[in-house]
């Protein structure tokens, strides 16, 4: 139990919860041992429920935490982070991602795997989000980043850079930003929330923060299965990459045009 309340991000050997959390958490897992016991949908819900709640707090606490100047093990500050510790984090974002679970003949929520966010969506402060950006050479490209803020005054948000060597702030309208997904789809019960095989998409690259143009090669099959997709590549004759792994977390929709 111990080891599924790590792999869903409740907490970790090295950044055991703080007593006020303790009780969400031995809540959770008892969620978790009826599952063992009674694997019904509606405690399987409340666990994943639980889970996500749980989650949602340590993500406050540690922006509380940003805001304040303080940083843990787990979250230290930009400029000490480095590129390893970087993508562990970003796999581990992945990884945890919860299940959407609904009920009989309920549809998928907007931001549970390929269904886009309602039009008049905000993303909150801590949200991870494709983000448009200028580059030094003066190209645009699509990087990982975190909502600072956003001002309804103006429609336009504030984001930070996610890699550490950027250091930088972006304000950005709200055409600019595309949320990611905040459920995993599950393809067994709910493939219609999904990017079909040859649907152009932006994709992180892996090992970097940036997204890029590419093709879905392979859906998931499975809730643990990543998309297989093939990025936009000049360098090679057909003009796409092999194969490539990206978890459904970090594939949104691309609204531009398919190369020709």
């Amino acid at each position: 139990l111990s080891a599924a309340a790590r792999m869903a991000g409740v907490y970790s050997d090295t950044d055991p919860p703080r007593k006020t959390m303790r009780r969400g958490v031995l809540m959770t897992l008892a969620l978790i041992d009826q599952i063992h016991m009674h694997p019904t949908h509606s405690i399987l819900r409340r666990a994943l429920d639980k889970i996500a709640e749980i989650k949602s707090l340590l993500e406050e606490r540690r922006i509380a935490a940003r805001m304040a100047g303080v940083y843990s093990d787990t979250d230290p500050p930009r400029k000490t982070m480095r590129r390893g510790v970087l993508m562990t984090l970003l796999q581990q974002s992945a990884m945890t991602l919860p299940l959407w679970i609904g009920k009989p003949g309920e549809s998928p929520p907007p931001l549970c795997g390929a269904i886009p966010a309602s039009s008049d969506y905000v993303a909150k402060q801590g949200d991870k989000v494709a983000a448009r950006v200028k580059a030094v050479d003066g190209d645009e490209q699509w990087i990982l980043a975190e909502v600072v803020s956003y001002n309804h005054s103006t429609n336009k948000y504030e984001v930070d850079d996610i890699d550490e060597e950027g250091k930088e702030r972006h304000t950005l309208s709200r055409r600019r930003i595309i949320p990611l997904p905040q459920w995993k789809a599950n393809p067994e019960t709910d493939p219609e929330a999904l990017f079909s095989k040859d649907q152009l998409v932006l994709a992180l690259y892996p090992q970097t923060t940036c997204f890029y143009r590419a093709l879905i090669h392979t859906p998931p099959h499975r809730p643990q299965d990543d998309y297989s997709v093939l990025f936009e590549d000049t360098s090679y004759a057909d003009g796409y990459s092999p194969p490539l792994n990206v978890a459904q977390r970090y594939v949104v929709a691309c609204k531009e045009n398919k190369k020709k």
